[in-house]
């Protein structure tokens, strides 16, 4: 059973964690100092090396609690094999679509967005943890995708570059301008597209 003092400790550190997603999402990764964390957090700045040691380390567990909201976001993969007419072709184009739209309008992945102008430059000392959310991101994308639904020609992991790549693109252009970007007729249109896709698509290739 855990101790008062584990329990504190561990709700330091959560509140610590929430406070840097917050700002990290908002700020960016270097324009957040530790007094901005400790104060939106309500706990003593000399707290976050204890818990983290750095600030890196702090971004890792923000990391870690991102990927851990983004694959409860997207759930468990469904189980491998052809669909089956009317049924499983619509759950590979409705229910993935459904929590990547839904993942799109969750406050934490405003943290994406904002990282990406560190990440991408050479030298960040962001860079690596932050190809970690997409790896993440393209392995649960991947595993919704059926081997029949791969278009001819191309490869599973090709495949999925494309559809993660299409996602950030929305994600980006939504956050960006969201009285430009109506999400509804954008699932409509994907949508759409997955169907195109999927029924151009089958087991027979020859």
């Amino acid at each position: 059973m855990a101790t008062r003092r584990t329990e504190m400790t561990q709700e330091s550190r959560r509140l610590l964690v929430t406070a840097a997603s917050e700002l990290f999402a908002e700020k960016g990764y270097r324009q957040t100092s530790f007094i901005d964390i400790a104060d939106r957090a309500g706990i003593s700045r000399g707290s976050i090396p204890w818990h983290f040691g750095n600030k890196l380390g702090l971004l890792e567990a923000v990391i870690d609690d991102r990927l851990d909201a983004m694959l409860t976001a997207f759930g468990p993969a469904p189980a491998s094999g052809p669909a089956s007419e009317g049924s499983a072709a619509g759950e590979v184009r409705g229910g993935p679509l459904e929590q990547v739209m839904a993942f799109i309008r969750m406050p934490v992945a405003r943290l994406f967005i904002t990282l990406l102008a560190e990440a991408v430059e050479a030298d960040s000392p962001i860079r690596d943890h932050y190809a970690r959310l997409h790896v993440a991101l393209r392995e649960a994308v991947r595993a919704w995708i059926p081997e029949h639904a791969v278009p001819p020609g191309t490869t599973p992991e090709a495949f999925t570059v494309v559809l993660v790549g299409t996602v950030i693109g929305i994600h980006a252009q939504w956050r960006i301008t969201p009285e430009a970007v109506d999400l509804e007729a954008v699932r409509t249109a994907l949508r759409a597209l997955l169907s195109t896709v999927l029924e151009g698509t089958g087991t027979d290739r020859g």
